[in-house]
């Protein structure tokens, strides 16, 4: 049996507790603030997305970083088995669109409450309004904590789960880079990831609080497809928002950084072709003849975006459509299939889901989550050079991880 103290009260630091005490080991948990799981009870708007119920081959091509690394992890905890462990502890569990699984009440509470229970099960000591200053480490090995109030705390091994940056209101303040680094790893630069893009776009802020859904979205580096996704989104009075939006900027977040140029191309009629949806436009305007075209389009979008697209089309908002040329009529057409959004940045760190970068995996055992470097020092969760795309992905990393060093220890 090894004593082991874990930094760190969020979904990955609980989680580990539980599988490290299920191994028979003594427990200590350590978190700055006054209650555990604070991020966690804000995720998924409250409802808190817990997992994804989708394939093996899914859940690795939702991994944006260092997927590969995840592979043992995965396996060796999968989100079934996440779902199983959840149920097994009296959550019950649903799935959503896009197989996503929440607790079946929609309150993240109740998996903060089940993690909390689960740990008292087990003796796990959880200790409050403890801020670890430093992870000591001596020869190669781990050593001790030392908290904000001077106390060292003697253990046989540390797992650091204190997250990223993301959010930093909820405590997440980078802690676990710092003990990294003091402990000689590499640390990937961290860069906001999950998070609304802001647009250079004139008629974006007129569109504020609009949500579109069935929609096609491609994001182009020149004419190379970088992302595409159809779904959801949402705009606001800097950009753009919304499930697909945060997934793409998982993948374009470090074009945009560099100052890449890129355009969004949405598809306000992805069920259409081009050919289609001239017809529906000219049944549009056969059954509104002597309308002017502002009026007679109002049917094709919601209200607050048909004065956009009027306007982006270049015909007079008060021509009468059956002067409406067949090149202009088309030229409208091609605009609803590929409307052109030019984003520019990121929001920051406090809009962030997740944090991308972290801890190198290079300098971890994928196997035990146990660094390369120092002996009894485990990462697990977000302090890890690993996220995913929106849909639970990204909690399931946290689950999986803590698994893999909670159970490695003995």
């Amino acid at each position: 049996m090894s004593k082991v103290l874990i930094t760190g009260g969020g979904a990955a630091g609980m989680a580990a507790a539980v599988f490290a005490a299920e191994n028979g080991n003594q427990v200590e948990l350590f978190e700055k603030n006054d209650q555990l799981g604070r991020k966690l009870f804000i995720t998924g708007k409250g409802r808190c997305n817990l997992s994804n119920a989708c394939d093996m081959d899914t859940l690795f091509s939702s991994v944006v970083t260092n997927p590969k690394f995840l592979y043992s992890s995965f396996y060796g905890f999968t989100n079934q088995d996440a779902m199983d462990f959840f149920r097994e502890a009296g959550l019950e569990l649903k799935t959503e669109r896009g197989n996503r699984v929440f607790p079946a009440s929609d309150h993240a509470s109740d998996v903060i409450r089940t993690l909390e229970e689960k740990m008292k099960s087990l003796s796990v000591r959880v200790h409050t309004c403890a801020t670890v200053k430093k992870v000591a480490c001596r020869d190669g090995q781990f050593s001790h904590l030392v908290l904000a109030d001077g106390r060292q705390i003697k253990g046989d091994a540390c797992i650091v789960a204190t997250g990223g940056v993301s959010y930093p209101a909820t405590g997440s303040t980078g802690d676990g880079y710092r003990f990294a680094k003091e402990a000689g790893h590499t640390v990937e630069k961290a860069e906001p990831s999950l998070v609304p893009m802001e647009t250079s776009d004139a008629f974006v802020p007129l569109l504020q609080g609009l949500s579109l859904r069935n929609t096609g979205l491609a994001v182009l580096a020149g004419e190379k497809e970088l992302y595409r996704d159809f779904g959801e989104m949402l705009f606001t009075h800097y950009g753009v928002s919304g499930p697909m939006v945060l997934s793409a900027s998982a993948h374009v977040g470090h074009r945009l950084a560099a100052g890449e140029p890129l355009r969004m191309v949405l598809d306000l009629k992805p069920a259409l072709t081009e050919e289609q949806l001239d017809e529906r436009i000219l049944r549009e305007f056969s059954s509104n003849q002597n309308r002017q075209f502002k009026n007679a389009v109002s049917g094709l979008f919601p209200a607050k975006l048909t004065p956009v697209m009027v306007d982006l089309s270049g015909i007079s908002p008060e021509k009468k459509v059956n002067t409406v040329t067949r090149e202009e009529r088309r030229h409208f057409a091609r605009l609803i299939k590929h409307l052109e959004l030019h984003p520019v940045r990121l929001r920051d760190f406090r809009e962030a889901i997740i944090t991308r970068g972290g801890v190198s995996v290079k300098e971890i055992n994928p196997a035990t989550m146990e660094s390369r470097l120092v002996s009894g020092l485990y990462f697990a969760g977000e302090v890890l050079d690993v996220d995913a795309v929106t849909g639970g992905f990204n909690l399931q990393i946290a689950w999986s991880t803590a698994h893999a060093a909670g159970s490695s220890i003995w």
